[in-house]
């Protein structure tokens, strides 16, 4: 029997995705969490055999996530399966782990397919992300460039971001420069929404 966590912050689709698995004889679904730190609260506890995670949680996301498991439980092999698969995403999860990587507008059959895959040590990924990763190429963004424009993507001025993310207000407006230069972007704005587009940040 594989063990399996689920987490989704939709109860609906959360509940979907258990009764789904829960069809198959050899899948059993031990826990349900809302947020990502529930699911890694969780996974410590269980120790389920696969984590079967939303991308983006409350609190912790999918990648994050992930990335702990990978390094605490080495034994829970980890997917993603998200509505927001852009090239970015894709490649951070691999990065962190993540071992399977798939939309959920996928069906029942292939999910069930892509636990056993996981379980067994497999990868899997949607071969429609995969190409367009491919497509896309590699983020141009420092990590602190990709840092402060997700601070900027909302709006925040020069010394919100700077607040919080420790760093000088010139800093901060020389990192948002630079990000906006990588991205042809005519302004932050700009560049937030083209890094965000490609799942950059």
């Amino acid at each position: 029997m594989i063990r399996i966590l689920l987490a989704d912050d939709e109860h609906l689709i959360r509940g979907a995705l258990a009764a789904l698995l829960a069809l198959e004889d050899d899948l059993e679904v031990i826990a349900q969490a809302a947020t990502g730190a529930e699911a890694l609260r969780l996974a410590r506890a269980l120790r389920p055999d696969v984590a079967v995670l939303d991308l983006q949680l409350p609190e912790l996301d999918g990648v994050a996530v992930a990335t702990a498991l990978h390094d605490e439980l080495p034994s829970c092999h980890t997917m993603i399966v998200t509505s927001h698969g852009l090239p970015g995403h894709l490649k951070r999860a691999l990065t962190g782990g993540v071992r399977g990587f798939l939309p959920k507008t996928v069906s029942a059959e292939t999910l069930a397919t892509v636990v056993r895959t996981v379980h067994a040590g497999g990868r899997y990924v949607d071969p429609q992300l995969a190409a367009e990763a491919i497509s896309a190429g590699d983020s141009p963004l420092t990590p602190r460039e990709a840092d402060v424009l997700r601070h900027a993507a909302d709006g925040a001025p020069a010394d919100e971001i700077a607040r919080r993310s420790a760093l000088s207000p010139g800093t901060v407006r020389n990192y948002l420069s630079s990000a906006a230069t990588k991205l042809s972007a005519a302004n932050r704005h700009e560049a937030a929404r083209i890094a965000r587009s490609r799942g950059w940040i």
